[in-house]
C-alpha cells in the first residue's frame, strides 16, 4: 500500500505537458478542482478502507496463529464482516482502466509503479479475504477467548 499511495500511479503527456499522479495527489487535485465529494470518496474507498481492512485482518488473524486473541478482536472481526463490501479496489481499478482507454486517444498514458502495485494489492486483498474460512475464524476466536 505504501507503493500504491506514494509512487506515481500514472503519467500523462498531452500537448507538451506532463502530469504525474498518485492516489494521494489525485485526491488533493479533485478537492482543489471543485469536486470535494469525489476526492473524499477516492480517498475513502481506495486508501482508507483497504488499509483498514488489511490492518483489521492482521489484528484479528495474527494473534490467532499463536492461539491468542487480541483485545477487541471479536468486535473488529464483526466490523470487518460489515465493511468488507465497501472495499472498492476492484471497482476503482476497472473504472481507471476504462477511463484510461478513452483518455489514451487524447494523451500518452504511462502506468507507473503505483498502478502495478495497486493491481497486486487488489489480488492480495481478494486472496486474503476469500482465503479466510469464516466459520473457522469464529471458532478460533471463541476457543482463544476462553
Amino acid at each position: 500500500m505504501f507503493v500504491v499511495n506514494w509512487f506515481p500511479f500514472l503519467t500523462m503527456d498531452a500537448a507538451g505537458i506532463r502530469t504525474t499522479l498518485n492516489l494521494v495527489s489525485g485526491t488533493r487535485a479533485l478537492i482543489a478542482e471543485g469536486s470535494p465529494l469525489l476526492g473524499v470518496a477516492l480517498a475513502l474507498f481506495t486508501i482508507v478502507t483497504p488499509l483498514s481492512l488489511a490492518g483489521g485482518l492482521l489484528y484479528v488473524c495474527g494473534p490467532l496463529l499463536f492461539g491468542r486473541i487480541a483485545p477487541g478482536a471479536i468486535h473488529v472481526a464483526k466490523w470487518l464482516n460489515k465493511t468488507e463490501p465497501w472495499n472498492m479496489i476492484e471497482v476503482f481499478l476497472l473504472g481507471v482502466l476504462v477511463s484510461l482507454l478513452k483518455l489514451n486517444k487524447l494523451a500518452d498514458v504511462h502506468f507507473g509503479p503505483g498502478f502495478w502495485a495497486f493491481g497486486a494489492v487488489m489480488l492480495c486483498m481478494a486472496a486474503a479475504v476469500s482465503g479466510i474460512d469464516r466459520d473457522e475464524l469464529w471458532d478460533r476466536l471463541e476457543v482463544a477467548k476462553r
